[in-house]
């Protein structure tokens, strides 16, 4: 049966197999199926389940500790005793962990499971390694012929706590090993992280392809995304591959563009104590050393980090750079990875729980919350509002954390009702955290303090965007007297280089959105600015002669391109007539607006809607002052009303 609740677990993989298969392919393929059919037969033996295997590597489980070590023991003395000769000896290593872990459709998660796979990392060939919490079960009752061995404590690449490590010697088996390949016994300076790194799997992989392939990645993305923590996890998982280590250096907290070589230099332990420049002397240093070198938090010193590392990147081939910034450095060679928000259901309608958890961002919110409340659980009750909660968050990391940090003090549905006032109730963030981390407003108010005075018009007047648009419309709605046409496009592309607009290139023409958060705080700068009223005429105006376009080229193109053309638009038609109709701004524009969309209400699938604001827009005109949208109102209420009972 599937172990369950506490767990211990059992991994293990063979040493340098893709070399051997490279040599010896066809003995290696018999060997193979040896040691599988040896290693089943250990686990099976002693109840143990195997719920993944990843090419020669598997992934088991067990009730016990004991158990678990007893296959562990049982795998090692079978393995010894076969003759791997002819693929020059198969080694195995192996890593026992005990924990709590979650179960879903026969596979495992969390953290337990991170630990025992990072901990069967960092040993050897034939080595059989235990965490403090396996070995504090096991002590008293070792297997026959074995002792247990300390190893002292080690960092992994979870980048957790570090792990008091124990080794389990069988008699007559190797005893000796290299030191353990952990983040101690390698160069580097990666900081001890006190979450799980969770959410950001897939991106992990890819980047791990791309820093093989690039010798200068920039990482961008909009604030709060997770830029470093992908990054750090990122320099922990490649350290072996990196003889002179991984270094970071965190650009965040200096102002003075000045300093950047600087606190690069000291990062990478280069001396500033000569005649020449910094930044010439830390090149000078990396010639011919292999490192990666990450360079946090550029956006703010941009031009002078993006100098420093064309520098290394032209003069020292061996050395690897990874940038984190809300803009590209925008230098040759530069491999720019764009980071989105965390994955987010689209239908949340009836999610499961485990559905639920297959999402980045509930994932996370999960988590976090256990580490505030040890009650909290992901269920039936809930599954539902926490995706929501994280859909109305657009999926930002930070935000995320800062929500789920107030589950020991509010329930989830009445965190979700409260949400609308996300700038007051997303605080209290870690207080050894930088300013900008603290609270949801601090974030954006460090993007926004980055902006040119152009940058900043345009960004509060976008915010009138209920949805995605195009180009012409933001050209429409935000030129003015002091911004031509010309110059919003040129905003617009500076805004979405700076990650605080969205790009959809894939369609016949871009669409650009702003997430649901950064819109909300650019709405109150609208608002502060006195323009709000302006601009929400100007959408207004352009929405509804944009629906009047569409209407007469009904019957001319074929009903699905008609379609097309206005179904993108349909937030922002919406947001036109709850200010003209319902908020009273302009009822003759919103029922003219009505009218215009009345065959998208039968063709598109939204009778009801239509419905509801025809039948709004004749309860809001005045029939003596427009006689004319009247008739056509109630022509529409008919059409409607017909198909509706016909159907």
């Amino acid at each position: 049966m599937l172990p369950t609740g506490t767990v211990t677990f059992l991994f293990s993989d063979i040493e340098g197999s893709t070399e051997r298969w490279e040599t010896h392919g066809e003995a290696m393929k018999a060997a193979v199926g040896r040691h599988e059919k040896l290693v089943r037969q250990a686990i099976s033996r002693y109840d143990g389940y195997i719920f993944k295997m990843l090419g020669d590597s598997f992934c088991s489980a067990f009730a016990t500790a004991s158990n678990a070590l007893n296959a562990a023991v049982e795998a090692q003395r079978a393995l010894g005793t076969e003759d791997f000769s002819a693929v020059d000896g198969l080694r195995v290593r192996m890593g026992l962990h005990t924990g709590s872990a979650d179960e879903r459709d026969a596979d495992y998660f969390g953290p337990a499971v991170n630990r025992v796979a990072r901990l069967m990392s960092v040993g050897h060939g034939a080595q059989v390694l235990l965490s403090d919490a396996t070995h504090a079960l096991v002590k008293n009752e070792p297997p026959p012929d074995t002792i247990f061995t300390d190893l002292g404590s080690h960092r992994l690449k979870d980048l957790a706590q570090p792990e008091h490590v124990w080794q389990l010697t069988l008699n007559g088996h190797k005893s000796d090993f290299q030191p353990l390949k952990s983040l101690d016994a390698l160069p580097n300076n990666l900081p001890i992280q006190v979450t799980s790194f969770r959410g950001r799997e897939r991106d992990l992989e890819d980047l791990k392809l791309h820093i093989v392939e690039h010798r200068l990645i920039t990482l961008v993305g909009a604030g709060g995304v997770g830029k470093t923590r992908l990054a750090v996890q990122l320099g922990a998982e490649v350290l072996d591959r990196f003889p002179d280590g991984v270094w970071i250096s965190d650009l965040a907290p200096i102002a003075d563009s000045e300093l950047v070589s600087s606190v690069v230099a000291k990062a990478l332990g280069v001396s500033q104590a000569q005649v020449r420049l910094t930044d010439e002397s830390i090149t000078q240093s990396l010639k011919g050393r292999q490192l990666l070198l990450v360079l946090d938090n550029c956006e703010h010193v941009l031009e002078t980090a993006a100098a420093l590392a064309d520098a290394i990147h032209c003069h020292c081939p061996d050395a690897r750079i990874l940038a984190t910034s809300r803009q590209a450095l925008g230098v040759r060679g530069e491999k720019v990875v764009r980071l989105d928000s965390l994955a987010v259901p689209d239908k949340l309608a009836n999610i499961h729980p485990t559905a639920a958890l297959e999402f980045g961002a509930v994932a996370l919110f999960a988590d976090r919350a256990l580490l505030v409340d040890q009650s909290f659980r992901l269920g039936g009750d809930n599954a539902l509002i926490v995706s929501d909660i994280c859909r109305r968050l657009d999926g930002i990391p930070l935000a995320i954390e800062l929500a789920a940090a107030r589950v020991n003090v509010m329930s989830v549905p009445n965190l979700a009702q409260r949400l609308d006032e996300r700038f007051k109730l997303l605080t209290g963030g870690s207080r050894t955290a930088l300013p900008r981390q603290k609270t949801l407003r601090a974030l954006f108010d460090w993007s926004y303090d980055l902006l040119t005075p152009e940058e900043r018009v345009l960004f509060n007047r976008i915010s009138i965007f209920a949805g995605s648009f195009t180009d012409d419309a933001a050209a429409f709605v935000c030129a003015d007297d002091g911004a031509e046409p010309a110059d919003v496009l040129d905003l617009i592309a500076s805004l979405a280089d700076k990650s605080l607009m969205v790009v959809d290139t894939s369609g016949n023409q871009e669409r650009y959105r702003v997430q649901e958060s950064t819109r909300q705080y650019a709405l109150g700068k609208l608002a502060a600015s006195g323009e709000h009223e302006r601009l929400a005429r100007r959408y207004a105006d352009y929405f509804c002669s944009f629906a009047r376009q569409p209407e007469r080229g009904f019957g001319a193109i074929p009903l699905s391109e008609w379609l097309a053309r206005l179904e993108p638009e349909l937030e922002n038609l919406r947001a036109t007539m709850d200010w003209a109709l319902v908020k009273g701004q302009d009822v003759a524009l919103g029922a003219s607006l009505v009218v215009a969309l009345e065959m998208f209400w039968w063709h598109g699938g939204v009778e009801a809607e239509g419905l509801r604001w025809i039948e709004l827009a004749l309860r809001k005109i005045d029939e003596a002052q427009q006689p004319g949208v009247a008739a056509q109102l109630r022509q529409g209420l008919a059409l409607l009303m017909s198909r509706v009972l016909y159907s």
